[in-house]
């Protein structure tokens, strides 16, 4: 129940073993092919979509890349550990983070965005962490800064790595110029393989960068082998396998009844926290529904807590990072997950912290948890 990597279905797992092939014969280009068409359809954009042997920050690394010049002003929200990191990206491309602080725990709201942008009318690009992992918060405004963005004509850049195919992120529709995720989250596939969707826009920007500080991951040079069916570079054949299976999962299921399954099973996971005893670190109207942070015990260290639930529970949780270090611990809620997976872990919580000295009400928890999960339909389930 970590926030990544999550659980790999059997069924995607089976598709790895599918024998190798050359990724520059046909039966690689159908492969590829069949991938960009689906994972569009999880992405719901018509716009042009990559996919990079990397982790999420390389897909992070080659939308940021591809658009930043010296000097250039990035708009970028920091409310936690992912969305500080995204800003050092940007510096790191010569770009000129201006940055939107939000606490911890907290989003940041339109009209934050709205004030940094008339004050600087030069900016090249606003940049949003959609959902926080560090501290289990969604920027529920997304819709609403992607209008804020094509109204003052500059580009939209989401992070969503642990958010897209977990909870509503119509890319188009919302006007998002590029869109990062990841393979080992909500997409339910091992590691190894991010995505980036580019916009008409975006490649307005791209086009007129006069340098290009990147030889992996240009993508002038993904799209020209991409207009020949193939990648520039040798692609991960087996994770390009268990990302088409993985996509025909969540194609199957349909998104909307996936997003309701991850808000349900957060839904769950929120009401048997409270009702144990323990406080939750995001607030409300910004809660995640594919991550979780819940706050200790008090007197109760994270690293001692979720070493005892992994090692007599069997479950791994996600740790703290950086100011909320020992504080909470985070539980993900991403891809493969229903009511077996939501009840053992708050089982296994209440348990722990019972275990560590915590007199929480387990039974109350339990009948929290399974109450919410009623709300399944039984195919969910």
């Amino acid at each position: 129940m970590l926030p990544g990597p999550t659980n790999v279905p059997p069924r995607v797992m089976r598709a790895m073993i599918k024998p190798l092939m050359g990724h520059r014969g046909p039966d690689f280009k159908e492969v590829l092919s069949q991938v960009i068409s689906k994972t569009k359809k999880v992405f719901q954009t018509k716009e042009d979509l990559f996919v990079l042997t990397t982790s999420g920050t390389g897909a992070t690394e080659c939308a940021l890349q591809n658009i930043i010049e010296d000097g250039d002003k990035i708009i970028v929200n920091v409310n936690g550990f992912f969305s500080e990191r995204l800003a050092e990206a940007i510096k790191a491309y010569g770009g000129q983070p201006l940055v939107v602080s939000s606490e911890w725990g907290k989003a940041p709201r339109t009209e934050d965005f709205r004030k940094i942008i008339k004050a600087n009318p030069d900016a090249k690009a606003l940049a949003v962490v959609y959902n926080e992992t560090s501290t289990g918060v969604t920027v529920r405004s997304l819709q609403e800064i992607g209008k804020l963005c094509e109204e003052e004509d500059i580009l939209l850049i989401v992070d969503a790595i642990s958010i897209l195919g977990g909870d509503k992120l119509p890319v188009d529709e919302w006007s998002v110029d590029m869109c990062v995720t990841a393979s080992q989250k909500c997409l339910m596939c091992p590691p190894g393989l991010s995505f980036v969707s580019v916009s008409e826009k975006a490649w307005e920007k791209i086009s007129s960068k006069k340098q290009h500080r990147s030889f992996y991951l240009d993508l002038p040079m993904y799209k020209k082998y991409m207009g020949d069916g193939f990648t520039p570079f040798t692609p991960a054949v087996s994770l390009f396998y268990a990302l088409n299976e993985a996509c025909d999962m969540i194609l199957e299921e349909g998104l909307p009844a996936r997003f309701e399954r991850h808000r349900i099973c957060a839904d769950a996971v929120y009401g048997a926290m409270e009702a144990l005893g323990l406080g939750l670190m995001a607030e409300p109207e910004s809660r995640s529904h594919t991550v979780a942070a819940v706050a200790c015990p008090s007197g109760i260290e994270d690293g001692k807590l979720r070493e005892l639930i992994r090692t007599k529970y069997g479950i791994d949780l996600g740790g703290s990072l950086e100011k909320w270090k020992g504080k909470m611990f985070r539980i993900g809620i991403m891809g493969n997950i229903g009511s077996p997976e939501i009840m053992s872990t708050v089982s296994a919580v209440a348990s722990a912290t019972a275990d560590l000295g915590f007199k929480g009400k387990i039974s109350e928890a339990l009948e929290a948890a399974r109450r919410a999960l009623g709300r399944l339909p039984a195919r969910m389930n």
